[in-house]
C-alpha cells in the first residue's frame, strides 16, 4: 500500500468539484493522522500548500462537508447492514439496531466567536458550541449521522433563523429520519433508541413510539409515573408520583442481582441490582420502569429507566442501556484524536465544515482503508499506520516514476543534472528531459 493508492481511495469515497478535490483529500488525510493539534497551520505544514486554501474551503463550502458526511454514513451503513445481527454479546438482546442520542460541548476560548455561548456543563460554566450527536450502532459498528448544531437566540436574530430548543430539534430530526436509506428494509420494532435523562421529554418519547421504535431512556427523578393499579383507580390528570418516590413506595418489589462483564480487555465483572415494575409514564403510555444501582455501592446514584418494549426482560433493558456508553467513547475519540475542538475560526460556517469533515475522517478510518489490517482496532493505531503510509510517499513517488514509460531514463537524467550542479554550482540546471 502506498500514499497514492490511499489518496485515490479517499477520493473515490467523496464527491467534490475537481478544483477542490486536492484540498479536500489532503485535509481529510491530515485529520486521519496523529498530530498534536489539527489546526489550519498544521494542515499547511502537512500538505505543503497554503493554509488559506483550507480556510476558504471551511468558510465557503459548509454544504460540501454536510453532503459528504451524509453520503459516507449511508455508504458505510449499507455496506455493513446486509445481514443485521442482534445486539449484545452472542445476540442476547431483542434489538438489531441502536440509535444513540447525546450532546457534547465544543469548547471555544471567547464569546466573540459566532454562535458561541455559555453552557452549564456539569462542574461549571463553559464557553463553546453545543452539538447533539445521533449515531447508529449495529453489527459492532458505530456510524455517526449528521449532527445537530444548537443555535443561540442572538445568532438566530443575526442570521434570520427560526430559534429552536434542543428538544425541538431532536423531535424534528427523528421525525424526518428514514432508516431505510441507511440499513434498507427492517423491522421497526427491532430498533432501540437510547438516551440519558437530558432527553426525558414527552414529545421525544411519543415521536419514537409513533415510528414503532422502542426506547430506553433514563428518567429524571421528578418524572411522573403510576403503577397499573393506580392508573385504573385514580384520575388520569392527577395523583402522579415522582419516579424516585414511586419506587420508595413500592418496597414490596424485590431486588434482583444482574452480573455482567465490562468491555475492557481484562473482562472485569460488574454487579447491579434492579427492581422492575410495569406502569404508566405520564403523557406517554405503558412502559417498564426500572430502578438500578451498583450492588456494591447501594448508597450511590440510582438510575431510573423507562422502556416501552414490554417483552424485554429487566436484564435485557439494563444491558441495552449500557450500549449508550458507545457514544461517550465516540465523543472521546473525535476530541482526542481527530481534532474536534481544534478549530480557531470566527465564523460558525467554518465550524460546521470542520465538525462534519472530522466525522467523515472517523468513518473513513473505520472503513478499513487499504493498507490497514483488520486486527488494527484502536484509533491511535489506525492513525499511526496512516501516518506511516503517508511518510513513505517519497518512496512511492520514486516507484511510480520508475514504472512509467521511460521512467528509468527520466530518473537517470534528473540524477545526472543534480550531480552536475553539485560539481559545478555556476552551471545552470536544465529542467528539460532529453530522450534519445
Amino acid at each position: 500500500m502506498n500514499y497514492f493508492k490511499l489518496k485515490k481511495w479517499v477520493l473515490n469515497r467523496i464527491e467534490v468539484k475537481s478544483r477542490l478535490q486536492n484540498t479536500v483529500v489532503l485535509f481529510l488525510l491530515f485529520l486521519m493522522v496523529s498530530t498534536r493539534k489539527h489546526s489550519l497551520r498544521g494542515a499547511e505544514k502537512f500538505s505543503g500548500i497554503n493554509g488559506s486554501s483550507f480556510s476558504r474551503l471551511l468558510r465557503n463550502h459548509p454544504e460540501l462537508a454536510v453532503y459528504n458526511l451524509g453520503n459516507l454514513s449511508k455508504r458505510q451503513a449499507k455496506q455493513f447492514s446486509k445481514v443485521l445481527k442482534y445486539l449484545g454479546k452472542k445476540g442476547s438482546l431483542p434489538w438489531k439496531v441502536a440509535l444513540l442520542i447525546d450532546s457534547t460541548i465544543q469548547h471555544r476560548s471567547s464569546l466573540h466567536t459566532k454562535n458561541s455561548q455559555r453552557f452549564n456543563h456539569g462542574k461549571g460554566f463553559v464557553i463553546g458550541h453545543q452539538w447533539t450527536n445521533i449515531v447508529l450502532v449495529f453489527n459492532d459498528m458505530l456510524i455517526p449521522l449528521a449532527p445537530i448544531p444548537f443555535y443561540s437566540k442572538k445568532y438566530c436574530r443575526e442570521e434570520k433563523l427560526e430559534y429552536k430548543t434542543e428538544h425541538e430539534s431532536v423531535i424534528e430530526y427523528i421525525t424526518n429520519l428514514k432508516l431505510e436509506g441507511y440499513i434498507g428494509k427492517h423491522n421497526p420494532e427491532e430498533v432501540i433508541v437510547l438516551a440519558d435523562s437530558g432527553y426525558d421529554d414527552n414529545e421525544i418519547e411519543k415521536v419514537i413510539a409513533k415510528k414503532k421504535w422502542k426506547f430506553i431512556i433514563a428518567l429524571k427523578k421528578t418524572r411522573g409515573v403510576k403503577s397499573e393499579k393506580q392508573y385504573s383507580n385514580t384520575p388520569k390528570s392527577t395523583e402522579w408520583s415522582q419516579i424516585a418516590v414511586f419506587f420508595k413506595d413500592q418496597r414490596w418489589v424485590k431486588w434482583v442481582t444482574i452480573r455482567t462483564f465490562t468491555d475492557s480487555p481484562k473482562k472485569k465483572r460488574m454487579e447491579f441490582r434492579i427492581r422492575q415494575i410495569t406502569g404508566y409514564l405520564r403523557n406517554v403510555g405503558t412502559v417498564q420502569l426500572i430502578c438500578s444501582e451498583f450492588k456494591l455501592r447501594p448508597k450511590g446514584r440510582r438510575k431510573y429507566l423507562a422502556c416501552n418494549d414490554l417483552k424485554a426482560t429487566p436484564r435485557q433493558i439494563l444491558l441495552g442501556y449500557r450500549i449508550r456508553w458507545k457514544i461517550e467513547t465516540f465523543h472521546k475519540e473525535v476530541k482526542m484524536f481527530l481534532g474536534f475542538e481544534d478549530v480557531a475560526t470566527k465564523y460558525f460556517e467554518s465550524v460546521i465544515s470542520h465538525v462534519h469533515w472530522v466525522y467523515c475522517a472517523y468513518i473513513l478510518l473505520y472503513s478499513q482503508p487499504p493498507g490497514l489490517s483488520e486486527h488494527i482496532k484502536s484509533m491511535p493505531d489506525k492513525q499511526q499506520r496512516i501516518k506511516e503510509i503517508i511518510d513513505s510517499k517519497e518512496i512511492a513517488r520514486e516507484l511510480q516514476m520508475l514504472t512509467q514509460i521511460k521512467g528509468v531514463e527520466r530518473r537517470k537524467f534528473e540524477l545526472r543534472q543534480a550531480l552536475q550542479v553539485i560539481g559545478d554550482p555556476e552551471t545552470p540546471m536544465n529542467y528539460g528531459i532529453q530522450t534519445h
